[in-house]
């Protein structure tokens, strides 16, 4: 149920939001203005306002931790694929320093990272694409040819390599973060804590109605706000604040074979 919600365009992420808390205020005035228990109820009249506080505290404290925990994982993602991106561009830079020509390199480089947006980035799903892994593993046997030691020397070989391995490492990275969900108890646990939150803020005020549904209606307003902004960053590849393709995007914009500066020619000396 909570894996759906969290599925629904922002739009209705924020009108399910409304319609719980909402709801429960409307409720709430009801049974205690305008229901037959209206009597039993009034008795509990006389409970002290600091008391709405203990149970606002713990919702403030679950919502925090529940915010951190959607913010770590997008911080995580855009780390991932800053990281990719990276390690792609430091291949690249190896390829065009080294004396050897490794055009072929850099042509496996940008396949790799088209296949990545084109094929893995729209449907990232927590499987590593099919047309991906076959493009990365042309990469890798491209730099792990013998002959670039022989002519680039070892050095370069070893570091072409390893930026190659951290380009996967970070890859199996961001594919693990795509489905990687907060946990549905924290979830609910939040949300019920909203609605006994708006319990606790209708029992300090039983024989106030006005100033009762100023109350659980400005605490519902912020909770619809900051429980919805939250449930919009759950997905980190997907909606309003999904991580950007930029990094990667910029790699594909990289020249297969760049033009070397040119030296501009020496001054002619003066006739005398």
């Amino acid at each position: 149920m909570i894996q759906a919600w969290l599925d629904l365009p922002p739009f209705g992420t924020f009108v399910t939001l409304a319609m719980l808390y909402y709801g429960v205020t409307a409720l709430l005035i009801a049974v205690v203005f305008a229901s037959p228990l209206r009597g039993p109820i009034a008795r509990f009249q006389g409970v002290v306002a600091p008391f709405f506080s203990s149970v606002a505290v713990l919702f403030g404290l679950l919502t925090g931790f529940l915010g951190y925990d959607v913010a770590e994982r997008n911080r995580q993602a855009t780390r991932a694929v800053q990281a990719e991106a990276g390690e792609l561009q430091n291949v690249y830079t190896l390829s065009i320093a080294a004396a050897s020509d490794m055009r072929d390199i850099r042509v496996a480089l940008k396949d790799y990272t088209r296949s990545v947006l084109k094929n893995e980035w729209p449907t990232v799903n927590g499987f590593a694409a099919p047309p991906t892994s076959i493009a990365y593993d042309r990469m890798l046997s491209e730099i792990s040819a013998p002959a670039i030691t022989r002519d680039s020397g070892a050095a370069v070989h070893v570091a072409l390599l390893s930026s190659a391995v951290r380009v996967g490492t970070a890859r199996n990275t961001r594919i693990s973060l795509s489905t990687d969900r907060t946990s549905d108890l924290k979830w609910i646990s939040v949300m019920l804590l909203g609605v006994i939150t708006q319990v606790a803020l209708a029992l300090v005020h039983l024989d106030k109605p006005r100033a009762m549904l100023a109350a659980l209606t400005v605490f519902a307003t912020g909770a619809i706000v900051a429980l919805g902004l939250i449930a919009l960053q759950e997905d980190p590849f997907n909606g309003i604040f999904r991580v950007s393709a930029v990094p990667l995007e910029h790699v594909l914009s990289l020249p297969d074979t760049p033009e070397l500066p040119v030296s501009p020619a020496p001054p002619s000396p003066a006739k005398p």
